[in-house]
């Protein structure tokens, strides 16, 4: 949470290095060390990527993130920029200081265009350096979240295979990702995502089979795909039954399971041969353009509209966007295809 003391000891800290530029200093990016020190610099980063904004600057209304929903979003650069400006406002205590904040924003601001690519960047990530693109997000609110507290989120440029690499030249930098609460998470890319990857965390092997409809005398039944031995993709032949143990319901034959699956795909029998064929991958969500599914730039498009939520029961307009004491230069933002 972002406190009055927060805000005071940054822009203080803040003040103290805004003299003027000299000569030939280009700031972030250069070599340079910048007009901010790296403490202030990197705290105003991750400001502007909403740590330690309340949440209810974030989602105005619990309505507009229902249960079971996910919402895909632009992060507003006009209302970030408003957002550092007021916590360096803090600082500026004549009118001498507010004109020279004024007057250095835009290099601070190209500073921190830089530095918020380097809020979170994981030990084996790399090309993450530079100005970064627009930012997009979304905001997940289900069971899934507290359940799976490592979910895995990948998002890319292009569109990929469902089992895309991890080192896919499209994959987007992930900026930041955080469980807002048990049941929400957050998450923001470096850049506009054609597909989106949400995965079961990678903890360890599993083994399943398929629920198929249930036999005639009722019970529940289930079968395993089977996979090449060669290759691991789908054989084309037909899955086999699972059996179980008579007299012992769900305890799963698996000698006669073992049988089964050699006289399909053939082999030794041996243990390695069925944890290839009951081998089954995280669970994954993929959220892009499908033959039935809308292209991105009408998922990012707006649902609700600001009429709508004003007149909704006990709308507030003050929660709608934080308050700054400064101002910050406006700047257009990119839309879809910019």
């Amino acid at each position: 949470m972002l406190t009055s003391a927060d805000a005071l000891s940054v822009a203080w800290q803040a003040k103290q290095y805004l003299d003027p530029p000299a000569e030939g200093d280009g700031g972030a990016g250069t070599g340079t060390a910048g007009l901010l020190p790296a403490g202030v610099r990197d705290w105003l980063a991750a400001l502007r990527l909403g740590t330690g904004v309340a949440f209810q600057y974030l989602v105005a209304d619990d309505r507009l993130l229902p249960p079971e929903s996910v919402r895909f979003f632009y992060l507003d650069r006009n209302w970030t920029d408003a957002l550092v400006a007021g916590a360096l406002s803090v600082g500026a205590v004549t009118t001498s200081d507010r004109a020279q904040l004024q007057a250095l924003y835009p290099r601070l601001r190209d500073e921190l265009d830089a530095a918020e690519r380097l809020v979170r960047v994981p030990g084996n990530e790399t090309g993450v350096t530079g100005t970064a693109d627009v930012v997009t997000g979304l905001l997940i609110r289900s069971r899934a979240v507290s359940g799976w507290p490592a979910m895995h989120v990948r998002a890319f440029r292009s569109p990929v295979a469902d089992n895309g690499p991890d080192d896919d030249p499209s994959l987007l930098h992930l900026m930041r990702l955080e469980r807002l609460g048990p049941s929400v998470l957050l998450a923001l890319f470096d850049g506009v995502p054609a597909v989106v990857h949400l995965e079961e965390p990678r903890a360890g092997l599993q083994f399943g089979f398929n629920q198929t409809d249930p036999p005639p005398d009722g019970g529940i039944a289930y079968e395993l795909p089977l996979r090449s031995p060669d290759t691991g993709l789908d054989s084309g032949r037909p899955p086999v039954a699972v059996p179980f143990r008579p007299g012992a319901p769900g305890v799963i034959d698996m000698a006669a399971l073992q049988q089964s699956i050699l006289a399909q795909v053939g082999g030794t029998g041996s243990g390695a041969e069925f944890a290839l064929q009951a081998l089954r991958w995280p669970y994954r969500q993929v959220f892009g353009q499908g033959e039935d599914d809308p292209a991105f730039p009408v998922l990012f498009a707006p649902k609700v509209g600001i009429d709508e939520i004003r007149a909704w029961p006990g709308y507030r307009p003050e929660a709608a966007a934080p308050q700054s004491a400064g101002e910050a230069p406006d700047r257009a933002r990119k839309e879809p295809g910019d």
